[in-house]
């Protein structure tokens, strides 16, 4: 009988390929159809193996789950971007392959980074979803978020709505 192991841990320099194909699978799972196809795709060429080990080089919070020795999900983290809501932290990111979704693992994952920035000394989370990925909305307002803000990124001079949930 085999063991099969499901662990968090921080990135590591040879994590690149592993993180580069949960975040291009992941991507075009919850954002086809949402995005353009010309930034959809530019958005995930841009992210490859060099630019996730360029990420950890540069000390970016990264935080992986794995199943097995296989990478599966990650989490990146860190203080609030958006200086007009008050919370400390954010998560910048969080994604796990589409077939390793709705089983519990995102929330380990959330729960682990939210954990994480609170040890740092972070007061309060955001975190910003766009308004059409309705998986990412439900998962967020399940784990306790409340939608209090909207912005628009530009994708293709084509303006979206994002949502921001927060925790504090």
């Amino acid at each position: 009988m085999s063991l099969l192991t499901i662990d968090i841990r921080p990135a590591a320099v040879g994590d690149g390929e592993g993180i580069a194909q949960v975040h291009a699978e992941a991507w075009q799972h919850a954002y086809a159809g949402i995005l353009p196809f010309t930034s959809l795709r530019a958005m995930i060429n841009r992210r490859d193996a060099q630019w996730w080990v360029r990420a950890v080089r540069r000390g970016t919070s990264i935080l992986l789950l794995e199943m097995g020795d296989k990478i599966v999900g990650y989490v990146t983290y860190g203080l609030n971007r958006a200086r007009a809501l008050p919370q400390d932290g954010e998560i910048y990111e969080l994604y796990l392959l589409p077939e390793y979704q709705g089983l519990g693992l995102g929330k380990r994952l959330f729960s682990t980074a939210r954990d994480d920035l609170h040890r740092l000394g972070c007061s309060g989370l955001v975190v910003w979803t766009l308004d059409e990925n309705i998986n990412a909305n439900s998962f967020y307002a399940q784990m306790g978020g409340k939608d209090i803000a909207e912005g628009h990124e530009m994708f293709a001079g084509k303006a979206i709505k994002k949502i921001a949930y927060v925790w504090d």
